[in-house]
């Protein structure tokens, strides 16, 4: 019997410096979809996302994270060119300087409006990630499941 078709399960970490909070990391990608894009990566088997969520942010910037909120889930059909994923995305804060690893060509910090505004080009629904820590930053809470 085989398994039955379901979406990919994959984490994305805001990941934001100790002491910035309105700063976030963003990778440029070596593979494609190429551009920026937030660190993250597919759930191995077996793995819990937020073990999943740490490992990828380590991989993709060599910073260790401490997992802080859970932002949303993200699940548009539309949201990967490459197919149907559904993101579990996690805010998270790191001290040190990203350093580009594994899937990264490049690494930078950069102002958490910038990327939801368009200023930095985000792959993926990660401007739209972005526009939601900002309203999360704010102390709006966590963002309304989309409609």
């Amino acid at each position: 019997m085989s398994a039955p078709k379901t979406p990919r399960l994959t984490v994305d970490i805001v990941i934001r410096p100790a002491d910035d909070p309105g700063r976030v990391v963003v990778i440029a990608r070596r593979h494609p979809p190429l551009g920026f894009a937030l660190p993250g990566g597919f759930v191995d088997i077996g793995e819990r996302v937020e073990d999943a969520a740490r490992r990828e942010a380590y991989e993709e910037t060599g910073l260790t994270v401490t997992l802080e909120a859970l932002l949303g889930c993200y699940s548009d059909p539309r949201r990967d060119p490459r197919g149907h994923t559904v993101s579990v995305v996690y805010v998270a804060s790191a001290a040190g300087q990203p350093v580009a690893g594994d899937d990264a060509a490049a690494c930078s910090v950069v102002a958490a409006s910038d990327a939801a505004h368009g200023a930095i080009p985000l792959v993926f629904d990660h401007a739209r990630i972005m526009a939601d820590y900002l309203v999360f930053l704010r102390g709006g809470g966590i963002p309304r499941p989309a409609s």
